[in-house]
């Protein structure tokens, strides 16, 4: 099956699909067994969620893996979530991870070790209580290709 695809190209084609429910323990899984880079785009960053995760990503910094994160500046959000999101960045800085900022950012997605990649309609760092699709995909082409259309190579990713 599927002959004319070049061997790299099979890297492609595996992926699967999760939701609110199910995407936190796998990525979770993905980010205790990171050994190298964890990368994460959310645009928001809340209490209660951060809770779930700051255990794995303090575990995660403290074991030699670095860490980026590309959220929204809480300077452009308004009550609540920019204290949380003020709070919740002061933690993530205080245990080693680069925060970067990116007016108007939307993306959710994460690349984890240069080759799972992780995107969808899910904030990673705030989601609550919504309906949300998650593709896991692991392939290093496309995570490759992934961090190539982020412009993030700067960071020495």
């Amino acid at each position: 099956m599927f002959s004319f695809l070049q061997k790299d190209s099979l890297d492609l084609l595996s992926s699967q699909l999760y939701n609110e429910q199910s995407f936190f323990p796998a990525f979770v899984a993905d980010a205790r067994r990171a050994t190298e880079t964890i990368i994460v785009e959310s645009p928001f960053i809340t209490y209660r969620r951060l809770k779930l995760l700051y255990p794995t990503l303090e575990r995660a910094v403290m074991g030699g893996v670095r860490i980026v994160v590309n959220t929204r500046d809480p300077q452009f959000q308004d009550g609540s979530m920019r204290q949380q999101a003020t709070a919740g960045i002061a933690a993530l800085q205080d245990i080693g991870i680069e925060v970067l900022f990116t007016s108007n950012l939307h993306r959710k997605l994460a690349i984890i070790d240069h080759h799972i990649l992780w995107e969808g309609s899910l904030n990673i760092l705030s989601q609550i209580d919504s309906c949300e699709v998650m593709r896991r995909t692991e392939s290093a082409i496309l995570a490759e290709k992934m961090i190539q259309f982020l412009h993030i190579k700067q960071y020495h990713i």
